[in-house]
C-alpha cells in the first residue's frame, strides 16, 4: 500500500520537527521512494557482494535495486564488469537467471548477443549504416577493491570512491576481505520502507525487549553506550563505559592490532563510520552460542582473538560488521516504497573449510536470530504507520544515531 502525498515534498522537508520520526508520506509514499531513488540511493556506492562469489570466468550474478537489474560478471582474473540487464534492441532483460555463467550474454528476445566487456557482436538483419560500436551494454559503475564489490548507478560521474573511504584500507586489508570467501549467504525480505529498516539498525532501544540471544552475547552496559556504534547512546552511558572501553584498547593494540573511531556527520556524502569495539570484552570472543570463535582460522592479520569487532558503515544501507575470525556484509536494498531486500553474507578465510574449521549454522547463528525478529518488528512497524492515527513521536536518547540518520537523509533529497 502505497500513501497518496497530500502536500509537496519540499513543503514537508521544511516542516520537519528535528528528534522525531518522519511523517507518513516518507514511509510508503511511491513519489517519496523515487526522489530517494534518484537523489540519494543511486548517488551513492553501495556494496553489493565479494568477488568469492563469481570465481571464473563468465560467472555473474543480478543485483537488483528498485526498477534497476545490474548484472555482475567475471570478464577475467583480473577485470569484474557491471552492466545494466537492458538488451540495446528494444529493452528486454538479457539475464532472466539470478546468478550462473554465461560464454557471453544474449538476449533470449532477438538474440543480441554481447561480448563480456559488454560490446555488441553484429546482429541479424540490420539496415545499412547500423554502427554496432554505439550500441554496447549500458555500464554500471562499479568498484573492486580488497575483495569487495561495490557499484554507483549514477548517470552522471560517480563521487570518488578512494577520497570517500580511503580512511577503511588498513582495515580493509588488516581484516584480509581479499583472501576471504563466502560461508553463508541468507536473505530475509522485509515488507517495509527502507528507512524502516536502517532505522531500526541503527539503534538499540529496542534491542533489550526484542532481541534476547543478542543480548546475551553483548553486556548491557555497552548495548546502552554503544548498541548500535558511537554516537547511538546516552551521553551518560558513554562516560560510564568509557573506562571499559579504553581498557580493551590498550589490550588491543598491545596485540597489533589498529583501533579506530572515524563518524562522519548528517552533512557527509555517505554518513560512513567506521569503529572498532569489543563484543563483550568478559567472556564472548565471538557472536556466538558457547562466545568460543566460530571458525579455527583467523582471517587477516589477527594472529589472536581480542574480543573485538569492526564496524564499517559504507552508507545507511551498506555495513560490514568484521570480528576477528569472521565478516559479516549487510545489505538492505529497497526495492519499492514498501519492501526493502535484506541479505546478509558471511566471509571466512578462504582457506576454512566447512565442517572441519567452523559450522554455517554457527557462523549465522546470533545475526539470523536478531535479522529475523528485527523483520517483524520493522514490518510491524510499517503497518502501524499506515494507519490514519500515525504522528511522527520523539527518539530517546538510545535513538541518537536515527536522528543523525534522518537529517541527512533529508540533506540529501532536499
Amino acid at each position: 500500500m502505497s500513501a497518496i502525498l497530500k502536500e509537496n515534498i519540499d513543503t514537508l522537508i521544511s516542516q520537519y520537527q528535528d528528534g522525531y520520526s518522519l511523517e507518513q508520506a516518507f514511509y510508503c509514499s511511491d513519489e517519496v521512494y523515487q526522489r530517494d531513488m534518484n537523489r540519494l540511493i543511486s548517488q551513492r556506492w553501495l556494496l553489493v557482494d565479494h568477488v568469492s562469489r563469481i570465481p571464473n570466468k563468465g560467472d555473474y550474478f543480478l543485483f537488483d535495486i528498485g526498477e534497476e537489474s545490474i548484472i555482475i560478471i567475471r570478464q577475467s582474473d583480473e577485470k569484474i564488469n557491471a552492466f545494466f540487464n537492458v538488451c540495446r534492441h528494444r529493452g528486454s532483460r538479457i539475464c532472466l537467471e539470478h546468478e550462473g555463467n554465461k560464454g557471453l550474454l544474449s538476449c533470449p528476445y532477438h538474440a543480441w548477443t554481447y561480448e563480456l566487456d559488454g560490446q555488441l557482436r553484429p546482429p541479424r538483419l540490420m539496415p545499412d549504416g547500423f554502427d554496432k560500436t554505439q550500441f554496447g551494454l549500458h555500464a554500471c559503475h562499479i568498484k573492486v577493491t580488497h575483495g569487495l564489490i561495490f557499484v554507483c548507478l549514477s548517470k552522471d560521474t560517480p563521487p570518488d570512491f578512494d577520497a570517500e573511504f580511503s580512511e577503511f584500507n588498513e582495515m580493509f586489508d588488516f581484516h584480509g576481505f581479499a583472501d576471504a570467501k563466502i560461508a553463508v549467504k541468507r536473505d530475509y525480505p522485509n515488507q517495509c520502507n527502507w528507512k524502516l529498516v536502517v532505522e531500526n539498525f541503527i539503534e538499540c532501544y529496542h534491542c533489550a525487549p526484542a532481541h534476547a540471544e543478542y543480548c546475551v552475547v553483548h553486556p548491557e552496559d555497552q548495548l546502552l553506550a554503544l548498541g548500535a556504534g558511537p554516537g547511538s547512546g546516552p551521553k551518560e552511558a558513554m562516560e560510564k563505559y568509557q573506562p571499559i572501553l579504553d581498557e580493551w584498547e590498550e589490550k588491543s593494540r598491545a596485540m597489533g592490532h589498529p583501533v579506530y573511531e572515524i563518524d562522519h556527520d548528517e552533512h557527509s556524502l555517505h554518513l560512513a563510520q567506521l569503529a572498532r569495539l569489543p563484543i563483550n570484552d568478559r567472556n564472548f570472543a565471538a557472536e556466538t552460542r558457547d562466545g568460543k570463535p566460530a571458525s579455527n582460522k583467523l582471517m587477516g592479520k589477527f594472529k589472536q582473538c581480542d574480543h573485538g569487532e569492526t564496524a564499517m558503515v559504507f552508507n545507511p544501507i551498506s555495513y560490514i560488521l568484521a570480528s576477528n575470525d569472521v565478516a559479516m556484509m549487510v545489505r538492505f536494498t529497497p526495492r519499492d516504497a514498501v519492501n526493502t531486500d535484506v541479505q546478509l553474507t558471511w566471509l571466512v578465510h578462504k582457506d576454512a573449510e566447512e565442517g572441519v574449521d567452523y559450522d554455517a549454522d554457527n557462523v549465522a547463528w546470533v545475526w539470523d536470530v536478531t535479522i529475523k525478529q528485527d523483520k517483524k518488528i520493522t514490518e510491524d512497524n510499517n503497518a502501524g504507520i499506515l494507519s490514519s492515527r500515525y504522528q511522527p513521536g520523539p527518539y530517546s536518547t538510545q535513538e541518537a544515531r536515527v536522528a543523525t540518520f534522518v537529517r541527512w537523509y533529508l540533506n540529501g533529497i532536499r
